[in-house]
């Protein structure tokens, strides 16, 4: 009989929905996953964290909708471990706080299976945290009760509302709003003030959260109203009283709007991070990838002859990673490019050079190939010698303006750009939902990359923020709505999507 190594699991806490609330231990438990059962209450920044190749089982867990039963679940994660799988099972909030991660781990423990837990942040806690409450506060209360809302279709709460009345402290329901007219009668009989201040979150941490405030009296009157749905958590008690005050999260300049990032994916993390620190949610979904041209025999030639070069030209960041990875492979030194001049289309072109301790020799005002070809042409004395390193399907402006001028140069296409988007189900299903506010695009072809992915979308529909006048072009020529950033920057994009907002 074959002797199969066991497995292993860790039952990890994904936290509320953020991802900056994602431990780090989470983060790199998760990185290393070969198979990662998950489920709805998990947020899309996380879920896309999820290795390409692991394998993704969807559980489907809700409030009163359970698409994989427990038994089902636990079933699952033991026959994964005994295959010897890596297997995380990745929960919304923390795993033990009515996660029934108790149940999962009752299974693997009686079957010897090794395991880890790796706690979240609760929902409890994080939740009001992002609406301005803080659960507890010396002035109002010395207590915290949080108690699960969460009940069989048809059954009562089973909850000592006396007992929770005389404590006199913050009341925390988690996943309550289905009961929460038996919540209201049950605090009210206990003799809590009809007047208590009570608030509802609906989707906290993520750019859909909502935020009720209203009293227990007139809880699940509003609640009704405002048509709130969970996932959502119920507090109540005095500290609500303060959210106002307290109100942070959604005075960010990019609260409540979704942004999908369709860079490459070794870029999006730059763009992603900035419309996170202003409060929006990144959806990451790279539309296109870029490969270096692996027999490329005339790039080989320009480095063992870059001495006869004067200026280096790059129109992208790709081409000056795809020139020093391509140098670290012939096993050529950097200080050959000694005394030779450097021009970049841009600050984002620049960055990979400063980050080596070189620095641009031309940079354009204007972030283009136009204007990059016109400005040289201004500079370069005569009889210069120039390389241009780029993709290979880069724009003809350059080429003409160089030719026109009777620039000495060699167009070298040193890498290919192309259109991908499979590995990235989760954000697809929310963009084909139109469940965003915003995309960003980089560049021409990452508009192209996005048709191309979802050939069925209506780009009417689409809000395009993009970072130049050509990459504009191209949304428009699909129909989007365009919002071109006054400098073809990143910060400049973020600044034109906050901007909009504001007014």
């Amino acid at each position: 009989m074959e002797n199969r190594k066991t497995g292993k699991i860790w039952l990890v806490g994904a936290g509320p929905s953020d991802a900056g609330l994602l431990t780090l231990k989470g983060l790199r438990v998760l990185q290393d996953a070969e198979v990662v059962v998950y489920d709805k209450l998990v947020g899309i920044e996380i879920l896309n964290l999820i290795p390409k190749e692991a394998k993704k089982i969807d559980v489907g867990k809700l409030p009163t909708y359970h698409r994989v039963p427990q038994e089902e679940i636990n079933r699952i994660l033991l026959a994964e471990a005994l295959e010897g799988k890596r297997v995380v099972r990745l929960k919304g909030g923390d795993p033990f706080m009515f996660g029934r991660g108790g149940e999962e781990l009752e299974l693997l423990s009686e079957r010897k299976i090794p395991f880890e837990v790796v706690p979240g942040v609760t929902s409890a806690i994080a939740v009001p945290a992002y609406a301005g409450i803080p659960v507890t506060h010396r002035d109002f209360c010395s207590s915290l009760h949080i108690i699960t809302g969460h009940t069989k279709e048809g059954e009562a709460p089973n909850i000592d509302f006396q007992a929770a009345v005389n404590m006199k402290g913050t009341l925390v329901f988690l996943m309550g709003v289905s009961a929460v007219k038996s919540i209201s009668e049950g605090l009210l009989n206990a003799g809590m003030a009809a007047d208590m201040p009570a608030a509802v979150i609906e989707k906290g941490t993520t750019a859909r959260q909502r935020r009720l405030l209203t009293t227990v009296g007139s809880l699940p009157e509003d609640v009704a109203k405002t048509e709130i749905h969970n996932p959502a958590v119920i507090v109540i008690g005095k500290v609500c009283s303060l959210a106002e005050n307290f109100e942070w999260a959604g005075l960010r300049p990019l609260a409540g709007k979704r942004v999908v990032v369709t860079r490459p994916e070794k870029l999006n993390s730059v763009l992603s991070q900035k419309i996170r620190d202003l409060g929006g949610e990144a959806v990451e979904f790279p539309c296109i990838q870029t490969r270096a041209i692996r027999e490329n025999p005339e790039f080989n030639a320009a480095l063992e002859q870059i001495r006869d070069y004067h200026w280096l030209v790059f129109s992208s960041a790709v081409g000056v990673e795809t020139l020093f990875d391509k140098m670290k492979e012939m096993k050529r030194d950097i200080r050959e490019l000694y005394g030779l001049k450097i021009a970049v289309i841009g600050s984002g072109t620049a960055k990979p050079l400063t980050q080596r301790g070189m620095y641009a020799d031309y940079m354009p005002e204007t972030f283009n190939v136009a204007s990059l070809a016109e400005g040289l042409t201004k500079v370069l004395a005569p009889g210069e010698r120039v390389l241009v390193l780029r993709a290979r399907e880069g724009s003809d402006d350059l080429n003409q303006i160089f030719d026109r001028e009777g620039i000495v140069y060699d167009d070298i296409p040193v890498y290919d750009t192309v259109y991908e988007a499979d590995g990235n189900s989760f954000s697809k299903d929310i963009i084909q939902a139109y469940d965003f506010d915003y995309a960003a695009f980089t560049s021409a072809s990452t508009v192209k990359g996005f048709v191309n992915a979802l050939p069925e979308l209506d780009f009417t529909k689409v809000n395009a923020v993009c970072i130049g006048e050509e990459t504009a072009k191209t949304a428009e020529a699909y129909g989007m709505h365009c919002i071109t950033a006054e400098k073809a920057t990143l910060d400049s994009m973020v600044e034109a999507i906050a901007n909009l907002i504001g007014k």
